[in-house]
């Protein structure tokens, strides 16, 4: 970049090779990408959306339709489509559903400022007028919303959620296990799905899915005279290595005499078998341990009749703790009853090809598991992503108690009522807000096209119905015939939160987007060949980077 001094020299202010673009063509540049990303995941909205295929640099291959992961695994390089990417990222960490509709809202939000721009409005006039459309399309969402938190809606809101996914006929066997899962482990109305515990496991089919009552992790007893099953298990969970501890400080044991060696040993016999008493003194029965577990404690364990599972993770024995109400114990030598976890049994048993320990009949578990099967990995893999919207529907849905119609209904209804909106406020905002409106209907056209139903006789429709009809606010797409519906009594229902997130971040990051007149970008360091030679790097290093 060149600035010219007093005496006509050009005075360098930025790096060479720095790439710098500005006005028009830094904000067309970043909508471009940002509507990229878009594209690239919008054929998979809806429930005749179709999938995505990815295979990463070593050949790991993912089919999904679920929008978030398909933006994880593409390398996007772009920074503003980097940016449109944070959006999918938020949403499936809010509401873990409504992904692709959040980053598609977005795109479709900077196409419209596209012609807005060209027509010389100015972005900080667009930006404000996004600002209060979308403050304005919160407040009717708000109004339209209903509210539920009955079993029937909820499995509804799981069942739209999967509707689409691979799950195909099993979403309402999948929606029962889900709902109980949550009721399971909901507290004070507050849903986390982390004490929901996912186990997959090939073999079978979709419907040999089931819900455990308790806990299932992924391990074998010790040892093989150990029992398989104990009934009214005591448990105990240890955070420390049943083994001999190793001194803290480098020492070095030097014997020269037999004797001392078989005192030396006998010692070290009778220290394990001390920790094996203490175990048993407690009354334990069954002992989970984090970390590793010495031949000779599992052979005073087995001879104890006590069931015990080695180097356990972190996650899992904090999910025990929960379960069974045990107290995790970092010192063996302090343990008492008063730490020990109840379940009715601890049992092992083959689950496809596999040893799994089953934890079940807990008093009130506050952590469950859901083992899936299915024919290969990647069912198995689509179908814990489907459980995943579904526990984080359901949870989000229990935790507000409101629902909205889904089929693109909410969206057609904030359109039209923006409309009017628009023509009170005035002013050059009103153009953006009156494209605001016309953004809202990218969803209901989406879904249309995704069915290869035509888009503009199904947005016609939409309107026609949300105007005249009695609970028009209601009706959205049926995707079978394309005509007009009521979603709620067609069970298509989604959580308000859904709706509201997907909007709201869609907004913030268009505006944000569009704020951009500048953009400098440092050339690249050029990645180095194997002989430490920088000149040997890849060819079109420079720039901001293409988009994928």
């Amino acid at each position: 970049m060149y600035g010219m001094g007093n005496s006509q020299q050009p005075i360098i202010v930025l790096k060479e090779g720095t790439e710098r673009s500005k006005d028009k063509e830094a904000q067309f540049n970043n909508i471009a990408a940002a509507r990229a990303v878009a594209d690239s995941v919008r054929s998979t909205l809806g429930p005749k959306g179709m999938d995505k295929m990815l295979v990463d640099s070593i050949g790991d291959v993912v089919i999904t339709n679920d929008g978030v992961t398909i933006l994880k695994e593409i390398d996007v390089q772009h920074p503003a489509a980097k940016m449109v990417v944070e959006v999918a990222k938020t949403q499936d960490n809010e509401c873990g559903d409504g992904t692709t509709s959040a980053v598609v809202i977005a795109g479709e939000l900077l196409k419209s400022s596209e012609n807005l721009i060209d027509s010389d409005i100015h972005a900080t006039v667009i930006v404000n007028g996004y600002k209060l459309a979308a403050a304005k399309a919160v407040k009717i969402l708000n109004e339209i919303a209903i509210d539920a938190r009955d079993d029937e809606v909820l499995k509804k809101v799981a069942m739209t959620a999967m509707t689409g996914k691979s799950v195909g006929g099993m979403k309402e066997y999948l929606a029962s296990i889900c709902v109980g899962a949550v009721n399971s482990i909901a507290d004070d109305s507050k849903v986390d799905p982390d004490n929901i515990k996912i186990e997959k496991k090939t073999g079978g089919t979709i419907r040999d899915s089931y819900m455990v009552q308790g806990l299932v992790v992924d391990k074998q007893r010790v040892h093989a005279r150990m029992p398989k099953k104990v009934e009214d298990a005591k448990i105990a969970l240890i955070s420390t290595a049943l083994e001999i501890k190793k001194t803290e400080v480098d020492a070095h044991i030097s014997i020269s005499d037999p004797n001392s060696m078989s005192a030396f040993l006998a010692e070290e016999e009778s220290t394990l078998k001390k920790i094996v008493d203490t175990i048993k003194a407690s009354g334990a029965t069954v002992v989970f341990c984090q970390k590793g577990v010495d031949d000779l404690v599992q052979h005073y364990l087995a001879k104890a009749n006590i069931f015990c599972v080695r180097r356990v993770k972190q996650s899992d024995i904090e999910a025990m703790a929960k379960a069974t109400g045990a107290k995790v114990v970092g010192n063996v030598k302090e343990m008492s009853e008063a730490d020990l976890g109840y379940a009715k049994f601890v049992e092992e048993k083959k689950v496809g090809d596999e040893e799994m320990t089953f934890i079940t009949g807990c008093k009130n578990p506050k952590a469950v598991s859901i083992i899936i099967r299915g024919g290969t990995e990647h069912v198995l893999e689509e179908v814990e992503r489907a459980l995943h919207d579904a526990i984080r529907v359901i949870g989000v849905a229990y935790e507000d108690g409101k629902v909205v119609a889904g089929g693109g209904a909410p969206e057609i209804e904030i359109g039209l009522r923006l409309s009017d909106y628009a023509s009170s406020i005035g002013g050059r905002e009103q153009l953006a807000i009156e494209a605001f409106a016309k953004s809202m209907e990218c969803i209901p056209w989406t879904l249309a096209q995704n069915a290869g139903l035509d888009a503009i006789d199904v947005i016609i429709r939409l309107k026609s119905a949300h105007e005249n009809e009695k609970n028009g606010k209601y009706f959205g797409v049926d995707l079978n015939n394309g005509e007009a519906i009521d979603m709620l009594a067609a069970n298509v229902i989604e959580p308000l939160r859904v709706k509201v997130q997907a909007i709201s971040s869609a907004a913030e990051v268009a505006n944000m987007i569009l704020r951009i007149d500048d953009v400098i970008a440092a050339r690249r360091a050029p990645p180095m060949n194997p002989m430490g030679d920088p000149s040997m790097g890849g060819p079109g290093m420079g720039g901001i980077g293409g988009m994928m």
